[in-house]
């Protein structure tokens, strides 16, 4: 039997590097990220069902699809 011994590449070695680089900056950044994202405020739920808000975006809608 033929033992292989594998040869550490500078290819392979700068490859490995940029990922564990890419890893280490996504993990410490994702906390953040996390943190940045806004709390959307909770409506009271409607006694006698129904819900719908004619807000501005949907106003907006209804103005792009007028003929």
């Amino acid at each position: 039997m033929s033992s292989q011994n594998p040869k550490l590449s500078r290819r392979t070695l700068f490859a490995g590097a940029g990922t564990v680089g890419a890893v280490a900056t996504a993990t410490a950044l994702l906390p953040q990220v996390q943190d940045l994202a806004p709390q959307a405020a909770q409506k009271p739920k409607p006694e006698r069902g129904g819900g719908y808000e004619l807000s501005e975006h949907v106003k907006r809608y209804y103005k792009t699809t007028l003929v």
